[in-house]
C-alpha cells in the first residue's frame, strides 16, 4: 500500500485533540493567511478566483415533494480554495445548513473539510470542520483586533452568545488581556446560559457578564462591538446601529449582519475589510445592490463606492495594515468598522495546520483510498 493512498480521517473529536480551540495559535495562522492574501499566493472559485463559493438555495414553493423549502440559512454550499506559503494545499469545505437543526439536536450547518495534494490532488484528509469553521472565524476577528484594537480595551458588547459569538469573544479576549466585561443581547435565557457556563470555563479573564435588551445597550461605552447573529431576511430587519450610540474609539468586529447611517460610514468611521478582492467578486456576482444579497457590512462598502459616496481608496485592506503598507489604528478616537467575510482559504489553513499535528502525534484514523486504481 503506497503512503501516497492513504489519507487521514479526523472526526470532532480528533480535531479537538489535535488542538482546534487554541485560539492564540489560531489567529497566527490567520495573520499568516491574509499575507499570504495580499502577496496573491492563494487561488478560490470562479473566474475571479476570489469567489466565496458555490451554493445550491431552494425555491419557496419547491415543484417537487422531497425538495427542501427555502427557509433562513438552508442551504448547501461547496467552498473550494487553494492556499500556497508553507501550506501549499488545496481543500474544499462543504456543508448543509438549515436553522430547523436546532429542533433536533444538532448544529445549525454540519460541515466536512477535504484537503487534497496540490500536486497530484490525492486526498490528505477527510475532517469535521464545524470547529474548525467556528475558530477560524473568530481567530479572523481576532487578527484584526491585534492590529486595530484600541489602547484601552476592558469592556465588549456582543449580540448572538451562540457558536460565533462564543468564539469571536475568545479571540478578542486573546488579544485584549484587560477585557473584563461584557453585555450580551440574546434571543433567549436559555443561550444566555450556555453562553455564561462556556465564558466561565473558556475565557476567565471575564469577570462580570451582563444581559441586555437592547442594542444600545450593547454599543454604549463598549469599547469593542461584534455582532454574530444570523441575518433576517429584509434589510430593513437588520440590526442598525445609530452613531449617537458609539464610543469613540470603538472597534466593530463584524462578521455578521448589521447596518449603519450612510453619512456616517462616508465621513467618520474607518473601514476596513479582510479581503478587498473578495467584496469585489461578491459584487460582481451579486451586482448592485449587492448589500441585501450579502449580508456583510463590506458589500454596503462596495455600493458606496458605485454611489460615488466613497472611494475604494477610502476602504482599507487588513492585509496592508499588517505589513505596514497602511497605518494601522491612527488615534485613540477613530471608530473602525472592521468587515470580516469568511473564505475557505481560512478553513484550509487551519485545517492543514491541525492535519500535520495529528499525522505528527498520532492522532486519527488512516483511511485507504486504493492499493492500485481500478482504471488509469
Amino acid at each position: 500500500m503506497s503512503e501516497e493512498t492513504d489519507f487521514l480521517y479526523l472526526g470532532e473529536p480528533e480535531v479537538i485533540e489535535a488542538g482546534v480551540g487554541d485560539m492564540p495559535r489560531c489567529i497566527d495562522t490567520m495573520v499568516d493567511v491574509i499575507k499570504l492574501i495580499n502577496a496573491g499566493d492563494y487561488m478560490m472559485s470562479g473566474k475571479n478566483h476570489n469567489s466565496h463559493g458555490a451554493m445550491v438555495s431552494f425555491p419557496d414553493d419547491p415543484p417537487f415533494p422531497n425538495m427542501p423549502k427555502n427557509g433562513p440559512d438552508r442551504r448547501f454550499m461547496a467552498m473550494p480554495a487553494y492556499l500556497g506559503g508553507r501550506y501549499n494545499i488545496a481543500g474544499v469545505k462543504w456543508y448543509g445548513s438549515n436553522t430547523d437543526n436546532k429542533r433536533k439536536g444538532i448544529p445549525r450547518s454540519v460541515l466536512m473539510l477535504t484537503l487534497s495534494d496540490a500536486d497530484t490532488g490525492i486526498p490528505k484528509a477527510f475532517m469535521s470542520a464545524n470547529l474548525i469553521s467556528s475558530y477560524r472565524t473568530g481567530a479572523m476577528s481576532g487578527a484584526g483586533v491585534r492590529y486595530l484594537k484600541p489602547k484601552t480595551a476592558r469592556v465588549v458588547g456582543l449580540v448572538g452568545p451562540g457558536v460565533m459569538g462564543r468564539t469571536t469573544l475568545r479571540a478578542i479576549c486573546s488579544e485584549c488581556p484587560d477585557v473584563s466585561v461584557v453585555k450580551v443581547k440574546g434571543r433567549g435565557q436559555q443561550s444566555f446560559e450556555d453562553f455564561v457556563d462556556y465564558v466561565h470555563k473558556e475565557i476567565p479573564q471575564i469577570k462580570d457578564i451582563r444581559k441586555v435588551d437592547t442594542l444600545k445597550e450593547v454599543v454604549t461605552d463598549s469599547d469593542i462591538v461584534t455582532l454574530c447573529t444570523s441575518s433576517a431576511v429584509d434589510i430593513k430587519d437588520w440590526p442598525f446601529i445609530e452613531e449617537s450610540w458609539i464610543k469613540k474609539g470603538a472597534l466593530f468586529c463584524l462578521p455578521a449582519t448589521c447596518n449603519f447611517d450612510d453619512d456616517f460610514l462616508a465621513k467618520r468611521a474607518r473601514k476596513v475589510v479582510d479581503n478587498m478582492k473578495l467584496y469585489d467578486a461578491w459584487a460582481a456576482e451579486y451586482p448592485y445592490p449587492t448589500f441585501g444579497d450579502i449580508t456583510i457590512l463590506g458589500s454596503k462598502f462596495t455600493d458606496m463606492v458605485h454611489e460615488g459616496k466613497i472611494s475604494r481608496d477610502d476602504i482599507d485592506d487588513l492585509g496592508d495594515i499588517i505589513l505596514g503598507k497602511k497605518p494601522g489604528r491612527k488615534s485613540d478616537d477613530e471608530i473602525i468598522l472592521y468587515s470580516v467575510g469568511g473564505m475557505p482559504i481560512e478553513d484550509v489553513a487551519w485545517g492543514k495546520d491541525l492535519y500535520e499535528y495529528a499525522k505528527d502525534h498520532g492522532i486519527g484514523t488512516q483511511l485507504r483510498l486504493w492499493d492500485k486504481p481500478a482504471m488509469m
